[in-house]
């Protein structure tokens, strides 16, 4: 599946022209390597997200072409989650 897809499908962002606009800007790596929106998930995968002030790294449990919304943290684990703090 398609790396955007996956992060809509997912819920992980909730627009897939938002998920492929951060994957085109080098902040998703799967396993490690820069991905772009097009770029292939499979089961067993590692993404670290980098979006806003928020650090993600999920490892990818299943994939489906539609979840519903109780469903759809059933595709993936959540490894770490940081977040930035702003001094200011």
């Amino acid at each position: 599946m398609r790396l955007d897809k996956f992060l809509k499908v997912s819920r992980i962002i909730k627009r897939r022209s938002v998920a492929k606009e951060i994957a085109d800007k080098d902040r998703i790596q799967i396993n490690g390597k820069t991905a772009k929106s097009s770029s292939q998930v499979a089961v067993g995968d590692e993404l670290t997200i980098h979006f806003g002030n928020k650090t993600m790294i999920v490892s990818v449990d299943d994939i489906r072409d539609t979840t519903k919304k109780d469903e759809a943290k059933n595709l993936y684990t959540v490894i770490e989650e940081t977040f930035k703090q702003s001094y200011e």
